[in-house]
């Protein structure tokens, strides 16, 4: 038989194309948080606490504009993330003291 097969490739599909989540897959998975199981509720509030953004509720920090040395802040920023928390405590110390 001399005809000629037709060569066809399969149909791709992409890998990236996940099925759509439903609500009732949801109810099937497990929570875990750190590797262990747990409960749904806990798993839902862990999960709106880590989304949560911006300052927390009730805070009582107020946003101002101060000028410090420039010596003084590059101290402080050399100390690396947290800085302005650093110095706030450092300020707030130095209040306790001579007050």
């Amino acid at each position: 038989m001399n005809a000629k097969s037709q060569n066809t490739a399969p149909p791709w599909v992409d890998p990236d194309d996940a099925p759509e989540l439903t609500d009732a897959a949801f109810t099937k998975g497990a929570w875990q948080i750190n590797g262990r199981d747990v409960p749904r509720t806990e798993g839902e509030t862990a999960m709106r606490a880590a989304v949560r953004r911006g300052r927390p509720p009730g805070s009582a920090k107020t946003s101002t504009t101060v000028r410090f040395d420039s010596d003084v802040i590059a101290a402080f920023r050399a100390t690396g993330r947290g800085w302005q928390t650093r110095m706030n405590a450092a300020l707030r110390e130095w209040l306790a003291t001579h007050s």
